[in-house]
C-alpha cells in the first residue's frame, strides 16, 4: 500500500494491525481518483471509517488543502497518524478516534466543510451510507461535494439518495465503488 500520486507519491503507508479493516487497494485507489479528477485545487476532505487514512491521504497529496480523519478503532488511529507523519501531511490533517455520526454533529459545530467525502466503513455495517445525507442535511458538505463509497458487491445503494446522485459505479472483483456528486435536495430545482 502506497501513496499512488502527488506530493507524497510512492510513499508506502502502514495498514492497521489485525483483520479489523481492510485498505484500499492502490489499483482501486488510482481508479477512483481518475473518476473523481486526479488533483485539486485545494478544499476539505472528510475520511470517515479512515482504517489507515489511504483515501484522504491520497486526497491531500493531490492537493486537497486539510483533511480531517475520523476511527473509533483505537489502533486505526495510530496507524493514520504514522501514515500522517510518514508522507509529512500531518500539518494539513486532524485526526479523531469518535463514531462517525458523532463526529458529523462536531464538525458542522466547527463550521467545517468538506468537498470531498470518503464513506468505506466496515462491510457489515450498511446503514453508514446513510451518512452522506445526514452530513448533508447537517451542512458541512460543499454544494459541488463528492461523495465516495466503497461496498461489498451485495450491497446495493440507491441511485439517488435525499441529495445525491451516483454518476460512476464501478466493480472491482467483489468491491464496488459507487460515486455521488451533490445535486440538492429531491424536489428542489436548480437554476
Amino acid at each position: 500500500m502506497r501513496v499512488v500520486a502527488g506530493e507524497a507519491k510512492g510513499l508506502p503507508l502502514k495498514a492497521v494491525p489485525g483483520n479489523t479493516t481492510r485498505p484500499t487497494t492502490d489499483k482501486v485507489k488510482e481508479s477512483v481518483f481518475n473518476m473523481i479528477g486526479p488533483f485539486f485545487d485545494g478544499g476539505n476532505a472528510l475520511d470517515l471509517f479512515a482504517g489507515s487514512g489511504g483515501l484522504g491521504i491520497e486526497a491531500l497529496s493531490r492537493g486537497i488543502d486539510k483533511a480531517v480523519f475520523i476511527d473509533k478503532d483505537g489502533k486505526a488511529v495510530e496507524t493514520i497518524r504514522a501514515n500522517l507523519e510518514k508522507t509529512r501531511l500531518s500539518a494539513q490533517a486532524e485526526v479523531y478516534r469518535n463514531d462517525a455520526k458523532r463526529a458529523i454533529k462536531i464538525l458542522k459545530k466547527n463550521d467545517f466543510k468538506a468537498r470531498l467525502l470518503f464513506l468505506d466503513p466496515p462491510y457489515h455495517i450498511t446503514e453508514a451510507y446513510e451518512l452522506m445525507d445526514f452530513a448533508a442535511e447537517t451542512g458541512i458538505l460543499t454544494e459541488d461535494s463528492i461523495v465516495v463509497c466503497e461496498h461489498e458487491k451485495s450491497v446495493v445503494l440507491a441511485d439517488r439518495t435525499k441529495f445525491f446522485e451516483r454518476f460512476k459505479n464501478e466493480n472491482y472483483g467483489g468491491i464496488v465503488v459507487s460515486i455521488y456528486r451533490y445535486v440538492g435536495e429531491e424536489g428542489e430545482t436548480s437554476e
